[in-house]
């Protein structure tokens, strides 16, 4: 019943941002494979400056703070598992493995899994090569990096979340209804988690990442289960 009453909401939304939205803006529900409109996620588009949200933050955290803006961030805390998630969907980017699309999160087992006419390897089959030379370097800079969007956004009312406590602890979404003033309902997602299980069946060379983390203290990341 939340669920009907949720979509009931975002199609009215949806009417009033096709008669009036900011110049500039988009806002757009998935569309899925069979054509049907997926009002519970939906593509934005942000125009600004070169150089993004952080390069441009003192304008953006000026804008929010005056017009009352809030800021949702989420983190991973298994940086690792973000590194495989970033690097599968930059290749499906250009492979486009479902049905000849670019799928960052599917819907179904079914779309997880599914060959496709491009090649016979599916979404959670693919194994992403990681560069274990720079991987330190890289898991390094990917921390500084939220510390400092942190610090940048420190001003404004935001809160902080991890995808490893929304996938473990539901009540995390009673938080965020909370946060965002909303009234108190029991959240569902048709999304499907795509790598499973342990690390080393979605990393290619994972003998040289193993070798390069252990003993570091982002040892740690080899062996969380999200």
């Amino acid at each position: 019943m939340s669920v009907g009453i949720a979509r009931g909401r975002l199609a009215e939304e949806r009417k009033a941002w096709r008669k009036n939205h900011p110049h500039g803006f988009v806002a757009k529900p998935e569309t899925l494979p069979g054509g049907t409109v997926n009002l519970m996620a939906w593509h934005c588009t942000i125009p600004g400056k070169a150089g993004g949200l952080i390069e441009h933050h003192r304008e953006i955290v000026e804008y929010f703070n005056g017009r009352g803006g809030s800021a949702i961030f989420l983190f991973r805390r298994n940086l690792l598992r973000r590194m495989v998630s970033v690097l599968a969907n930059s290749y499906d980017r250009y492979a486009k493995l479902l049905n000849g699309t670019h799928k960052s999160h599917v819907h179904s087992e079914q779309e997880a899994s599914l060959p496709t006419l491009r090649s016979a390897a599916a979404l959670s089959s693919y194994k992403p090569m990681i560069n274990s030379t720079s991987l330190i370097r890289d898991l390094k800079e990917a921390e500084a990096s939220v510390v400092r969007a942190l610090e940048y956004f420190n001003s404004t009312r935001h809160m902080v979340l991890y995808y490893e406590d929304l996938v473990t602890n539901h009540t995390k979404l009673k938080d965020v209804q909370e946060f965002l003033g909303l009234p108190q309902m029991e959240l569902t997602s048709g999304q499907v988690k795509i790598h499973k299980g342990p690390l080393s069946d979605s990393v290619n060379n994972w003998d040289d990442v193993n070798k390069t983390l252990n003993g570091t203290k982002y040892e740690r990341f080899l062996h969380s289960d999200y």
